[in-house]
């Protein structure tokens, strides 16, 4: 019989050739494939949103209290204190509660509950009477983001492809920062309570967008519920050729059918990624990074810089946004470790500039001094004043497109799937426990041996934190969750591509 014509090899009857995609082609390619993907780490993500609202809410609040003429609510330091910081005790009880929630509920429906405590404590807040209602709605907010904070990396990274999952794992610190400068920008036009009900609007719309949403495939395979994941893995990758990685995911998880033992929980194979994970989010809160944002006024005040708070905190975010954006893009590309080390580098140099500076140069400095005078608008002050101002942008720069971002990342990734639920809720503990302990003792250090102490203490943590990423985390740009979970069973201490 004739062999037909039709796809026939030789150059008379080359009817269809195929030509390769080009670049531009392969990454349009990639975005339709994983559009879903997108989709529902954008539903989820809006928690992180919250997150970040509710983490600033006081930053225009706490100016306007202290001025209230009711007395229920007027707010001296100690309680202005207690209010700013008690949003962290709240996200370490979140954390906590992660820790159960995660693997009773799943992922998606963890994040789903958080919704609760931050309607509720968003609405307590907006019709406060008294102190202990603006405490416990920031209470309720701060536990809300404590369990977002746990339980959304975790959703990502398992939902994600691995060719995308840096750059997506980057979008919770992202919408983190979104959510704190839309709350500054609205700061500027709304009383505080109603930007306590503007708060509810990112909630309620995370609420509708996840109803629709799948849960993680690999969650539902913990649960022996094969055929959801299945259809939950199709529609996320769009496309009905998944058995292969179906199959890799259910073979890992299979082996996994069982929670951690004790016994288990000593081999080095499951004690390494949840140490490395505790240790990164316990060194990520000691580089500073807490005390300097809630304190940043205090601090250009005791350094003479001449800024108004509402430009400050613009420009924070402004820096902030950026460098996140910087380190989306360049995660999948540069990889974890290189930014780490970048990240860790500017830190040590910025918070080492601000420690020198407040050691040797005196204060106040004001026009009348020998060093030259800089005119802005209609203020004049001495361009040493810059010197704090740059530093403090350098290290929140360094620290958005590292130490910030990928710490979450790498949590959900290197957690091994038989403890990721309990470890990332006993890395949030951990992180908001420290958060807490670094923002109440910070200005009771300052007092005692003044502001430069606290900036050489943190350049110290971040040479310590360039050492740690050298000898402890592995690099897991452009593998699969069940790779990286392979790798520690090796008990090697780094792999290569």
């Amino acid at each position: 019989m004739q062999e037909p014509l039709l796809r026939a090899e030789g150059l008379d009857y080359d009817t269809f050739p195929e030509v390769p995609a080009t670049p531009g082609e392969r990454e349009r390619a990639g975005a339709l494939k994983n559009r879903r993907v997108f989709l529902a780490t954008f539903a989820a993500v809006l928690g992180n949103f919250s997150f970040g609202y509710a983490l600033v809410y006081t930053s225009p609040v706490i100016p306007e209290l202290k001025l209230s003429s009711d007395p229920a609510l007027h707010l001296d330091k100690i309680q202005a204190s207690w209010f700013g910081s008690v949003f962290t005790l709240g996200a370490a009880a979140g954390g906590l509660s992660a820790m159960l929630l995660n693997d009773l509920l799943g992922r998606k429906l963890s994040i789903m509950f958080s919704a609760v405590p931050s309607a509720i404590g968003y609405a307590i807040m907006a019709g406060a009477r008294g102190l202990w209602m603006l405490l416990l709605g920031r209470m309720l907010t701060g536990f809300a983001g404590g369990l977002t904070a746990a339980c959304i990396p975790v959703y990502v990274s398992e939902i994600a492809p691995p060719d995308v999952r840096g750059a997506l794992g980057a979008t919770p610190q992202l919408m983190a920062v979104f959510g704190s400068l839309s709350l500054y920008a609205l700061g500027l036009l709304l009383p505080w309570r109603w930007l306590a009900v503007a708060g509810e609007g990112p909630v309620l719309i995370m609420i509708l967008l996840l109803s629709f949403m799948p849960n993680s495939p690999r969650f539902l395979l913990s649960k022996s519920r094969d055929e959801e994941a299945l259809q939950a893995l199709t529609w996320l990758r769009a496309d009905s050729e998944v058995h292969w990685e179906f199959e890799q995911i259910q073979d890992n998880v299979r082996r996994q059918s069982s929670r951690v033992s004790w016994a288990e929980a000593r081999e080095p194979r499951v004690y390494r990624p949840v140490l490395i994970a505790v240790l990164m989010r316990f060194l990520q809160q000691l580089t500073g990074i807490t005390p300097i944002l809630v304190y940043l006024q205090t601090i250009f005040d005791n350094t003479s810089v001449v800024l108004p708070s509402q430009q400050d905190a613009a420009i924070v975010g402004a820096v902030r946004l950026l460098s996140v954006l910087i380190a989306a893009v360049t995660m999948d590309l540069a990889g974890r470790k290189v930014l780490l080390y970048v990240s860790a580098s500017v830190m040590f140099a910025a918070n080492l500039t601000l420690g020198l500076y407040v050691q040797f140069v005196p204060r106040p400095l004001t026009p009348n001094s020998t060093v030259e005078i800089v005119t802005l608008g209609d203020t004049a002050f001495n361009y040493l004043t810059l010197i704090p101002l740059l530093a403090t942008m350098l290290f929140i720069m360094g620290y958005a497109m590292g130490w910030g971002p990928i710490t979450w990342l790498l949590m959900s990734e290197v957690l091994p799937l038989r403890a990721r639920g309990v470890a990332s809720g006993l890395c949030v503990l951990v992180s908001w426990l420290t958060a807490f302990v670094l923002t109440n003792y910070f200005l009771l250090a300052v007092n005692a041996f003044g502001l430069q102490v606290p900036f050489f203490f943190f350049s110290a943590i971040c040479l310590l934190s360039l050492l740690f990423t050298g000898c402890c985390v592995p690099e897991t740009r452009g593998r699969s969750l069940e790779q990286i979970e392979a790798f520690f069973h090796t008990r090697r201490m780094s792999f290569r591509p």
